[in-house]
């Protein structure tokens, strides 16, 4: 048995999440079935996150173990040769310790969101960023943001659904720059409960077009509670970059 750490990349649009379902196709099971396809055999993929609906990644790592005795270079092409149509390709594969665990070894997660700054309607970035028509300061975003940095209690970035057993994370930095058109936002973490990223996006927003302050913002993350979030920005512009492991 040899246990392979995964690099993978992916678009989002087509599945329901990283996580395999009931119902519905994930990145889980397309790369499950991939590996299926060329060991005959069924194994589990751990990822290090577990992305929503139309969330996509750059380089999101996974581990599985497999009996089949094969180099890693060639379980990688064998991969993504079985992979195609499902827009996933595993970018990079090595033989990992035997206690590897991509999702509990993993010490920092960083994403990045991406709003198109425009009245023009999305061709080439249709479904992979978020078209906001108002002018955004994005200077007066990256101040209001740093209020976010630092361990709170996130309560009212946090969906209904979040399994996390604390609202309460610490928030390594989150940065807002303006290229171009494009008003990028990334950020990082240990863990992010689900929805944060999002949640934090839609109301930094508000804050890039003047509907909110800094202290809208502030008074917001000490209220502790999701009724006083503004909302949850689209899937469609974001995408998990990377996973540290120390």
């Amino acid at each position: 048995m040899t246990r392979f750490r995964l690099t993978i990349e992916y678009d989002g649009r087509p599945f329901v999440g990283w996580q395999r379902q009931a119902s519905g196709a994930s990145v889980q099971g397309a790369i499950e079935a991939a590996i299926h396809a060329v060991t005959g055999e069924t194994v589990l993929v751990y990822g290090a996150g577990r992305t929503d609906a139309g969330v996509h990644a750059r380089a999101m790592v996974a581990h599985v173990d497999v009996e089949r005795d094969i180099a890693a270079y060639r379980l990688m092409a064998a991969i993504n040769a079985k992979l195609p149509p499902a827009p996933v390709a595993i970018t990079d594969c090595t033989v990992a310790d035997p206690e590897f665990h991509a999702r509990f070894d993993c010490t920092a997660r960083s994403y990045q969101y991406r709003i198109i700054n425009r009245r023009a309607p999305l061709t080439v970035d249709r479904g992979l960023a978020w078209r906001v028509p108002q002018p955004l300061d994005a200077d007066a975003m990256h101040d209001a943001a740093q209020l976010l940095v630092g361990r709170h209690d996130f309560t009212t970035f946090r969906s209904a659904h979040c399994q996390s057993a604390s609202p309460v994370k610490t928030l390594d930095h989150i940065s807002v720059r303006r290229d171009g058109d494009a008003v990028l936002i990334e950020t990082g973490a240990r863990s992010f409960l689900h929805h944060q990223v999002r949640s934090m996006v839609g109301c930094l927003k508000l804050v890039g077009h003047g509907g909110w302050s800094a202290a809208t913002l502030g008074a917001a993350l000490a209220a502790r509670n999701r009724a006083a979030l503004g909302f949850n920005a689209p899937p469609d512009g974001l995408t998990f970059l990377t996973a540290r492991y120390d």
